[in-house]
């Protein structure tokens, strides 16, 4: 026992990961071990291969209390990634805050297709267009992997601006990233004059979202999960304006959700401007990422 003005003993650190493990798991946490253990490696700032060379090590007093913290508020179910701060994606480490939506996995097949497009070359090519940009994960992958690119991306919430811009500059493509407080591309109508257009807008009905794990449903920016009662409204918007925004011959790519591959097929029909080329799938097998290109929709089909 610590006496009156003694300080508390530290605590060991897999102890601490044993509690929150145990804690985690009663709440429903998935994946409760790995959660608390990269709990007390932030807290740590240490990696994982040096937490397991010495899982021994005391951990003080104050540090032990920010993780228990940490794990109180991920046991009421709080992303991990908001509790970080950071999530990866494309191999590079993007800041996250509960204004933005946390990058997933599959949304990397879009950058996936967009390296696989025939994209003009030169200085300032392609000219790039991100759609409801949230954390900057898109433009700034694809800024980070075609050093000539250009970049244009929007958000309607200036919130989520300000985590894209601080992304920017942190991964060195600020200079080549215009950030635009607009809803999807409104603010951008007139001539032509991209070559690709990238979005991964919100398409989850408004009456799903109950059946949403707690971490999504409660935690991550509405406005980025859906766009009402119409789970493809967005997507209606950007297929206009892709038909007026790309220039000829360019490219659109948008992610969309399980089961809405065929209504898609028949939004990409009914436009005048826009030709679907594919709709890849995620490593689910589940179809994700639309690629249309500009032109009639007669041609090449």
């Amino acid at each position: 026992m610590t006496g009156p003005g003694d300080s508390a003993p530290d605590a060991l650190a897999r102890t601490l990961m044993g509690e929150a493990a145990r804690l985690l798991k009663a709440s429903g946490v998935p994946d409760s071990d790995r959660d608390a253990e990269l709990l007390l490696l932030h807290v740590l700032a240490i990696d994982r291969a040096a937490l397991h060379a010495h899982p021994q090590r005391p951990v003080s007093a104050e540090t032990a209390a920010r993780y228990r913290d940490l794990v109180g508020r991920r046991s009421g179910r709080e992303p991990l990634q908001y509790l970080t701060g950071v999530q990866e994606f494309w191999s590079l480490p993007f800041r996250v805050t509960p204004a933005v939506l946390i990058p997933r996995p599959e949304t990397e097949g879009i950058l996936e297709a967009l390296m696989a497009l025939p994209l003009p070359q030169g200085p300032g090519r392609p000219h790039i267009l991100d759609l409801g940009t949230g954390s900057g994960c898109l433009a700034i992958a694809a800024a980070h992997s075609l050093p000539e690119a250009r970049v244009v991306a929007t958000d309607v919430s200036t919130e989520a601006l300000e985590v894209a811009r601080d992304n920017a500059r942190t991964l060195g493509v600020a200079d080549r990233i215009r950030f635009v407080h607009a809803d999807l591309g409104d603010a951008l109508e007139g001539p032509s004059r991209f070559d690709v257009i990238l979005s991964n807008p919100p398409y989850i009905a408004e009456a799903d979202l109950e059946a949403l794990a707690p971490e999504v449903r409660d935690h991550e920016p509405r406005v980025a999960l859906t766009p009402g009662p119409d789970a493809l409204a967005a997507h209606r918007r950007i297929l206009d304006l892709a038909g007026e925004l790309l220039d000829p011959a360019g490219w659109l790519l948008v992610e969309i959700g399980a089961g809405q591959a065929e209504s898609i097929r028949a939004l990409c029909a009914a436009q005048v401007r826009l030709r679907l080329d594919a709709i890849h799938p995620d490593l689910a097998g589940i179809p994700r990422v639309v690629v249309a290109q500009a032109g009639a929709a007669g041609d090449g089909w």
